[in-house]
């Protein structure tokens, strides 16, 4: 396998998108056991085409072999490489209401290379609680505190009207990946990475698809009705 990446700004946002879709299938493969894959099988799994799947790796380099198809450990070895998770990311939550907590109480973050180190919040009810294995810090604190604790990524869970201060005093720490919870979408700095997790959009994208399989089965059962005799 020759990896001879291009540089990260021609690369499209959408083909990295892609990326960890491809990490979670494979991973699962190889726990069912599955050594060799083929573009046309990794396809089937993630609901797209071989020819996508073969241009997008080809961003990156020579993967595998034509007509042998690919190992699934030094496939996914490659890819944990490409997206950065060769080494661990420490986070820090910032918030400790009801998604703040969860988050830290997800164990499956540190699997995938991402460490919870700090917790801030700005309540004196919630400060110097602990949360987890967490002692919950002052947000008065928050620059040295980042600093000293070496966090890469900071994960925004605060209500709506307090996610861009949030942000910016983040950005102002010298913090470049963000992860925003809030429902809204906050403004950066070029340079500065901002994920907003919200499920609400997809639920509503869902939502038309759904109305429309209903429209159309309430017009199939309109046409399929037979017709009414017509009288004089």
């Amino acid at each position: 396998m020759v990896r001879t990446q291009r540089a990260s700004q021609d690369i499209p946002d959408i083909v990295v998108s892609r990326l960890p879709l491809y990490l979670q299938a494979l991973t699962s493969l190889q726990e069912q056991g599955m050594a060799v894959i083929k573009s046309h099988e990794l396809a089937a799994v993630v609901q797209a085409t071989p020819a996508q799947i073969r241009k997008d790796f080809s961003y990156f380099g020579k993967f595998g072999k034509q007509g042998m198809g690919y190992s699934v450990e030094r496939l996914l070895s490659e890819i944990r490489l490409i997206l950065g998770l060769d080494r661990t990311w420490n986070l820090a939550i910032v918030g400790l209401g009801r998604v703040g907590r969860a988050l830290v109480s997800y164990r499956g973050f540190l699997h995938q290379g991402f460490h919870i180190v700090a917790a801030f919040d700005q309540s004196p009810k919630v400060i110097g609680k602990k949360v987890g294995r967490l002692v919950v810090q002052d947000m008065a604190y928050l620059q040295e505190a980042l600093k000293t604790q070496g966090v890469d990524i900071g994960v925004v869970a605060v209500p709506v009207a307090e996610a861009q201060k949030v942000v910016n005093q983040l950005v102002q720490c010298g913090i470049k990946g963000i992860l925003n919870y809030a429902p809204t979408t906050p403004q950066v700095p070029p340079g500065v990475q901002l994920r907003t997790v919200d499920p609400v959009p997809s639920l509503q994208s869902m939502t038309f698809y759904l109305k429309e399989a209903s429209t159309a089965k309430v017009r199939a059962k309109r046409r399929s009705r037979p017709k009414g005799r017509a009288f004089p």
